[in-house]
């Protein structure tokens, strides 16, 4: 990796991160950040910049915010708050504003939640009780089978519309069924909450981010995060504009592997060696047209590339949304994962980016 500036951003939403073969309902860090990522993005005092400003990052690929009370059909749920559409809510929950998200109003990605004496009220929550596994393919991906650790219930968002308007980006992360598999600390006495982060690369530098929900089964049980097919309603897919609700990812998924390796990067290595895929951001927080509502474009070396050896790690995105750079080395295409095999694309992926290193 060069020594630019390195990033750090939380965000929520999916990305296909790292897996390991058999079931575990509580697994260890799977999606952990890869050393040198990890050491480029970590300075918690000085040269960082922290999007979200409720979050505090712990420095070991966690961070750890404020957990907030609601409730859903009479059950006590447990939620944390990522990005508004307001500078007005943004300040208010100490989070990203992303003026983008005011255009998921009244679509069916988002709750329509009600407020009772200060706590909201969630129509739908989230079945925390299944048992994720993964099962790799014979090159890691796509795998050859799986199971998502945790499933919206009908109609479940993690982005929720106030009752004026303003769309918060709300995931649930514990109910009465229990909690997200990458909850490290849940402490509800004192309202906060230790979640994993994802290590990944944004306009060249590397980022922190916060994975939570995606649309597709497969990109839940690969990151870990919430099964919710109401995403896949936000407008509109493969268009990142500021009159969009979406903006792009690019993901690799055949590139290099090893624990160890520097130019490791991608789904399969995310499965074969248990770390984050480094996908690539297209936008953060500080631009207009960031959005955690992140549409996947997988992008895929050609087999001449390979051979010649240029299908080395990328860290930044090109022209097409969908390529980590521009030229005839790979494949790409506004394509989503989905089932194991490449589908039409789909917004796998919701999140929050929270902090930059300059």
């Amino acid at each position: 990796m060069s020594s630019r500036s390195a990033h750090r951003i939380l965000l929520a939403i999916t990305l296909l991160g790292a897996v390991a073969a058999g079931c575990t309902k509580k697994p260890s860090s799977l999606l952990g950040p890869d050393a040198a990522t990890r050491t480029a993005g970590e300075t918690r005092d000085g040269g960082g910049r922290l999007f979200v400003s409720s979050a505090h990052e712990e420095g070991d690929g966690t961070v750890t915010l404020p957990l907030h009370r609601g409730t859903s059909r009479g059950r006590t749920v447990w939620f944390i708050v990522l990005d508004a559409s307001t500078s007005e809510a943004a300040d208010m929950w100490g989070v990203n504003r992303s003026n983008k998200l005011r255009n998921l109003r009244g679509t069916g990605a988002v709750q329509m939640v009600g407020v009772h004496d200060g706590t909201l009220d969630f129509p739908a929550s989230v079945d925390f009780t299944p048992v994720r596994s993964v099962t790799p393919g014979p090159t890691g991906f796509p795998p050859a089978d799986f199971h998502v650790g945790a499933e919206g219930e009908t109609g479940y968002s993690p982005f929720v519309q106030m009752p004026d308007g303003t769309i918060l980006n709300a995931p649930i992360v514990a109910d009465e069924s229990g909690q997200a598999d990458k909850v490290k600390n849940l402490d509800t006495a004192n309202g906060s909450v230790r979640l994993e982060e994802t290590a990944g690369f944004s306009n060249g530098r590397p980022v922190m981010y916060l994975s939570t929900d995606a649309s597709v089964g497969v990109a839940a049980a690969l990151e870990n995060v919430t099964l919710a097919p109401a995403l896949n309603n936000a407008p509109n897919v493969g268009d990142d504009g500021t009159n969009q609700a979406r903006t792009s990812l690019a993901a690799f998924v055949n590139g290099q592997t090893g624990a160890n390796n520097p130019n490791r990067q991608g789904l399969n290595s995310a499965i074969l060696d248990g770390l984050s895929p480094l996908n690539i951001l297209r936008w953060t927080p500080n631009q207009g047209r960031y959005s955690p509502v992140w549409d996947v474009h997988p992008a895929a070396w050609t087999d001449k590339a390979i051979a010649a050896g240029r299908n080395k790690r990328q860290i930044g995105v090109g022209r097409h949304p969908g390529a980590g750079r521009q030229g005839r080395d790979h494949r790409s295409g506004r394509r989503s994962v989905r089932g194991g095999r490449l589908h039409r694309q789909l917004p796998d992926h919701q999140r929050a980016l929270t902090s930059t290193r300059s």
